[in-house]
């Protein structure tokens, strides 16, 4: 039941982590054209820092930083009588009532607030570069277009929300299209957030030498296992082309392409 259930946090995880990552996204392509010098600053060094950084060392050591920082937060607010330093050497130490989460907490909150934490990391990373595709984007619908708007007199946050932002869809979705399928492909990284995910559960469910393996006695059923799931991973991309492809031709429904057509 663990494999099955871990089907459906991967779900679960696509779910929550694209509509959150396109708001990241959405916020810093705003911030990288905002004409407040320090906001600008702050959208271009958050696309850049996060895209360059490799994946697996942010999945690896950022979720420890924001853990810490969740509890320093709480250690401030809940503990100000605190009188001992929070890094002792390598170890950071914060009192009892501002652990996350609490030490006699049920199983399902610890699994939750992990849960919780992955989500996080991965909106903020595939915010990154969605805000990417999303500032070319804004920056790619015609010129033309926002003149006429202004000289209809609309003020720039109207010009923003009626002819920006609706056109910018068009030139946003290829790139954002691929970038659903890298984040498809980004989900065996929950494994290393310690979370029980499909790669986890087919290596202990088909591995010979884990604990498991004493309750159903089997050979080494990897190769199955993890083909059950290259089956899956290509089976939901496919399925995702399709209805992106639909969403597509919706989009350009009427609109000059680049082959000319209508």
């Amino acid at each position: 039941m663990g494999l099955y259930w871990a089907f459906g946090t991967v779900l679960t995880l696509l779910a929550i982590t694209a509509p959150a990552a396109l708001l990241f996204g959405f916020g810093g392509a705003m911030a990288a054209r905002s004409h407040f010098l320090p906001l600008r600053w702050f959208g271009k060094i958050y696309i850049a820092v996060v895209r360059g950084v490799p994946d697996i060392a942010f999945f690896l050591f950022f979720v420890i930083a924001l853990d810490q920082g969740f509890e320093w937060l709480r250690h401030q607010y809940m503990c100000p009588d605190w009188d001992q330093p929070i890094r002792q050497g390598n170890d950071f130490v914060v009192c009892q009532a501002a652990k996350l989460p609490l030490g006699d907490a049920p199983q399902w909150v610890h699994e939750v607030y992990g849960f919780f934490t992955a989500v996080l990391t991965f909106a903020i990373v595939f915010g990154a570069f969605a805000a990417n595709v999303l500032y070319g984007a804004m920056n790619a619908v015609p010129k033309a277009q926002i003149e006429t708007a202004q000289a209809y007199g609309m003020t720039a946050a109207q010009t923003f929300r009626r002819i920006t932002v609706p056109q910018m869809w068009v030139y946003a979705l290829p790139g954002l299209s691929n970038l659903w399928m890298v984040l498809i492909k980004a989900t065996p990284l929950l494994f290393l957030l310690g979370v029980e995910d499909i790669v986890y559960w087919a290596r202990e469910l088909g591995g010979t030498k884990t604990p498991r393996f004493t309750d159903y006695p089997h050979g080494d059923w990897r190769l199955w296992y993890f083909l059950g799931l290259l089956v899956f991973y290509l089976s939901f991309t496919k399925l995702s082309e399709v209805v992106l492809e639909r969403i597509m031709a919706r989009l350009t429904n009427g609109q000059a392409t680049l082959g000319g057509t209508q």
